[in-house]
């Protein structure tokens, strides 16, 4: 049976390397790299159609319009399939099934709905796309304004009326996050995975959302939903923070490498990645947490957090210099407050106090633009004011973040303003809650130690600080020399019984 007719052969066989033997096929269309969803390519043979028959009107895509028969040509709708997607298609789809989009991707699809809304004012549907990725962009991109906009655009497609359209409903879940709202993003959230409960994008929201206000139940409820409705790396990526919340570092790291592994696009590699190097750096391995952060820059450069983890990791390392253009990087990338802090506390460690000291106006400056644009700050700005500022300004501002989301995070934030304020003895039980319920790395423990050390509890202490060290021994350029410093100065413990 001749293969290429399906017709009787002539039981000969040619040797297929002969010139004569080539059958001439025109070449099967390449599909760019990275794209996900792309369409298969046709079957490698088919019969030859030449003519469309009447009688056979249906299954040769003949349609009947207007009286006549429009033929419909089969073979151009196949390479109309196979044209590949343009990026701002690409980022659609992306928010469609809850992937990260590539961020040229991401402004491609802002430009193209901006056009369309322009044309048609009233189309709720392109107001909700519109403003979903602004609100996503603003996440990514920290840029001061970036919120606002989204908002207007998310609440224009609400004005419309009717029912909601659930894209604005997951980009105000977006949104509210980006500000560090984590109940506006629960509430949001909750919205939009009630109104369309198969869609991924709520739950990846509530994700995030859940350990802010201290929820770990609604956040295991969130995952097992995400893995049913969507199963593959984005589902990974998050199962393996939710382990990270827990203290389940081998199960985090285990989970993040295989969505790496599994990723589809780069922009979902960069995102694994990233989170792969934040699990290396909190164990305390440097060398294998810059060459997961180097690795999501090359899927996508302007991957702002794996930015920041590369100059963290550099710092670890020794390579200050290198660490200082890193963190430059991230700066430009994204203007959060929290990366000038860092940055300064290493020009600090490096006993360059006056650009540090630049570096802190800077974090203030940022941080007081975002709040304009409905951002709170209380977190970094506490930090800061704790460690380097006022420490009462610090637990004001961070009991106020505590009674809105009191989670593990915000726990421990407040106690160690409260130590720093000269209060160890009302820190003692939130640092201590943000040890046992919070993920399983240094600082926590770091705080807890120095608290027990004010307090004069020297085994206490040393255990803390032990710990600390022993997690990540260069978990901050300035504070992990500080544990050593201490460490040392209590000694060994003292073996055989107490003094009479």
């Amino acid at each position: 049976m001749d293969r290429e007719t399906g017709r009787p052969g002539t039981g000969l066989r040619t040797d297929p390397r002969t010139p004569s033997a080539r059958v001439s096929h025109p070449p099967r269309p390449r599909l760019p790299q990275g794209v996900a969803g792309a369409p298969p390519p046709p079957a490698a043979r088919r019969p030859r159609r030449r003519g469309l028959r009447l009688s056979a009107a249906v299954g040769a895509g003949l349609l009947l319009a207007g009286g006549g028969v429009v033929a419909v040509d089969r073979l151009g709708q196949e390479r109309a399939a196979l044209t590949p997607p343009t990026p701002a298609e690409r980022a659609l789809a992306a928010a469609e099934t809850g992937r990260p989009a590539a961020l040229a991707d991401l402004e491609a699809l802002i430009g193209e709905r901006r056009q369309r809304v322009r044309r048609e004012p009233a189309d709720r549907g392109s107001w909700a796309v519109l403003g979903a990725a602004l609100a996503e962009r603003a996440a990514r991109s920290g840029a001061p304004g970036a919120y606002t906009e989204a908002e207007r655009a998310l609440q224009r497609s609400l004005a419309q009326g009717g029912t909601p359209d659930v894209r604005a409903l997951t980009g105000l879940a977006v949104l509210a996050g980006a500000r560090q709202d984590w109940a506006g993003a629960v509430r949001w959230g909750e919205a939009a995975r009630d109104r369309a409960p198969g869609r991924a994008a709520a739950y990846r929201v509530l994700l995030e959302a859940y350990p802010g206000t201290g929820d770990a139940k609604g956040a295991d409820r969130a995952l097992e939903r995400l893995r049913k409705v969507r199963p593959g790396p984005v589902a990974e990526v998050a199962a393996a923070w939710v382990h990270r919340e827990r203290g389940w570092r081998e199960d985090a790291e285990a989970t993040v490498y295989d969505a790496a592994a599994r990723a589809a696009t780069p922009a979902e590699r960069a995102a694994a990645l990233s989170r792969a190097g934040d699990l290396a750096w909190e164990r305390g391995e440097a060398e294998t947490a810059l060459a997961r952060y180097e690795g999501a820059l090359r899927a996508e450069p302007e991957h702002d957090g794996a930015a920041a983890g590369r100059a963290r990791a550099l710092a670890g390392l020794g390579r200050s210099e290198e660490a200082l253009a890193a963190w430059a990087r991230a700066r430009a990338a994204a203007p959060r407050p929290g990366y000038a802090v860092e940055s300064g506390e290493l020009l600090l460690a490096l006993g360059r106090s006056g650009e540090a000291a630049d570096h802190f106006a800077l974090a203030r400056h940022q941080a007081a633009a975002l709040a304009r644009d409905g951002v709170r700050p209380e977190q970094v700005l506490g930090r800061l004011e704790a460690d380097h500022g006022d420490p009462a300004e610090a637990v004001r501002l961070l009991a106020d973040e505590h009674r809105r989301h009191p989670g593990p995070a915000a726990s421990g934030a407040l106690g160690w303003a409260l130590h720093k304020a000269g209060r160890s003895a009302e820190a003692l039980p939130r640092l201590r809650a943000a040890v046992k319920d919070g993920p399983n790395t240094a600082q926590p423990a770091y705080h807890l130690g120095m608290a027990h050390l004010a307090l004069g509890e020297r085994g206490a202490a040393r255990r803390q600080l032990t710990r600390a060290l022993r997690l990540a021994p260069e978990f901050s350029p300035l504070h992990a020399e500080r544990a050593r410093r201490e460490l040392a100065a209590l000694g060994e413990p003292a073996w055989g019984p107490p003094p009479a």
